[in-house]
């Protein structure tokens, strides 16, 4: 795994350029992003948002782009961000949306803004709000995972009840254990493993010239820790190694795309909620609380109000149970 000196010294030592690219402005749908930001929430009604508004592109470099898509949580509503990077060599593109139909919307705005076709996918989160609409991409295009990621990913196009008909899951050919470079016209792009986080196989995407860092869904913006693959102590650890780094924006998976300022605070908002969450957890384990008992006495003082919050607490201790437990020692 790389560690702080070896980001550092691939910071001092990188080559400046990013490729000139014939690329246009997106048009901006409703309020701009750090208009909305004075709300610091994931709900997109309470920013003042409506559902014509998404999806929602924010240029944050020459050439780089996020993308904010609404996806339904029960009665909730909330944001997958993907990332894409425009070089004259190809565009790459880390993480889908969530089904076939959102991620050629996905494809359909790229090609708004450029006419270079795409040739990277990197699967950072495997997990189907990320991945079920990979069969959108272009075939040719070259798919990149962690081990951990394909393996769940190879399950799940295994998988006996899977319907016949259903549509085809796309296996990442390429793995990243720990790190791989990719240099596409004159730009690099670092794909790294921090750690087991929000699945086991969790990547993100460092842009060392824009210091920029892609974490998908090892960053949760102001959305209740989820954690029904996590690993919890580990997604601390890897939220700190993602702090260490010389970065300006993090660019979070779910949640809004706001400012680089905003975005530096949030993340160590999220990594505090994270503690809270393991914090509380561990209280009513030390005192013998079962389980089951425990998802009903957990209280979250302040995060009690943030997104997600009733879908997503239970699950929350029980998993930090089972990682107290000794349970997740191993690859889920």
């Amino acid at each position: 795994m790389p560690d702080r000196t070896s980001f550092l010294a691939c910071l001092f030592g990188l080559a400046a350029g990013a490729s000139a690219c014939n690329v246009h402005a997106p048009r901006p749908a409703g309020p701009s992003p750090d208009a909305a930001a004075a709300v610091r929430t994931a709900n997109p009604y309470a920013r003042g948002l409506t559902d014509a508004d998404f999806p929602r592109v924010k240029r944050l470099a020459d050439g780089v782009y996020s993308y904010e898509q609404l996806r339904s949580a029960g009665e909730e509503k909330f944001t997958t961000v993907s990332l894409f990077v425009v070089t004259s060599d190809g565009v790459l593109v880390a993480d889908g949306q969530g089904s076939t139909a959102e991620t050629q919307r996905l494809v359909e705005t790229i090609r708004t803004i450029t006419d270079r076709p795409i040739t990277h996918v990197v699967v950072c989160s495997d997990h189907g709000d990320h991945t079920a609409g990979n069969d959108a991409f272009p075939a040719s295009a070259t798919f990149w995972a962690h081990p951990a990621s394909i393996a769940v990913l190879e399950a799940s196009a295994r998988h006996a009840d899977r319907p016949a008909d259903a549509l085809r899951v796309v296996v990442p050919t390429e793995r990243v254990e720990g790190e791989r470079v990719l240099r596409l016209g004159g730009r690099e792009i670092r794909m790294l493993f921090l750690g087991r986080a929000h699945t086991g196989g969790d990547l993100v995407i460092h842009l060392p010239a824009e210091r920029i860092l892609f974490m998908s869904e090892a960053f949760l913006h102001r959305l209740f820790p989820a954690m029904r693959s996590a690993y919890p102590t580990e997604w601390v650890a890897a939220i700190e190694r993602a702090q260490a780094m010389d970065i300006e924006t993090y660019v979070p998976g779910h949640g809004f795309v706001d400012s680089a300022a905003l975005l530096r605070e949030e993340l160590e908002t999220y990594r505090q909620a994270m503690m809270q969450v393991i914090a509380e957890a561990k209280r009513l384990h030390a005192v013998g609380v079962s389980v089951e008992d425990a998802v009903t006495q957990a209280r979250f003082g302040a995060l009690e109000g943030w997104s997600l919050r009733a879908s997503q607490g239970a699950t929350a201790i029980r998993r930090v149970y089972a990682e107290l437990n000794g349970e997740l020692r191993e690859d889920a």
